[in-house]
């Protein structure tokens, strides 16, 4: 009776552990990585990486971290409940000389993959003169 009533215990206990979890909020992004091509210098572009939340729990998003003091990001400021969509936008103004570039925004959230890094490229020109 005590095995039976032990075993009993734990199969009810094991199914209450399995139904508690739920899956942690998580990105998805539509893209990870943006490709402005050439630009002209001193001029400012933006990019919007939109994303969805495929988790259970909201996704609320901490930080948003550009590798380079050119670029500012923001982003959607609520949580974001499951199954709803959010954004992070990223504005470049690069100066300096006419080069490529190839820089990352660092996000930090409480998603299942906490730290996501997005990535931006491109080329900056000469703007024409008169």
């Amino acid at each position: 009776m005590k095995k039976l009533l032990i075993l009993l215990v734990t199969v009810v206990g094991l199914g209450l552990t399995a139904n508690a979890q739920s899956k942690p909020a998580e990105f998805k992004f539509d893209t990870e990585t943006h490709d402005f091509g050439k630009i002209k210098l001193d001029q400012a572009v933006s990019y919007t990486f939109n994303f969805t939340n495929e988790g259970d729990a909201p996704l609320i998003i901490s930080k948003v971290e550009p590798t380079c003091g050119c670029t500012v990001g923001e982003y959607t400021q609520t949580p974001v409940k499951k199954g709803e969509k959010g954004y992070i936008k990223v504005t470049v103004k690069k100066s300096g000389s006419p080069l490529p570039f190839n820089m990352a925004v660092t996000v930090t959230s409480n998603a299942r993959t906490s730290t996501k890094v997005l990535y931006l490229k491109g080329e900056t020109v000469a703007g024409a003169t008169k």
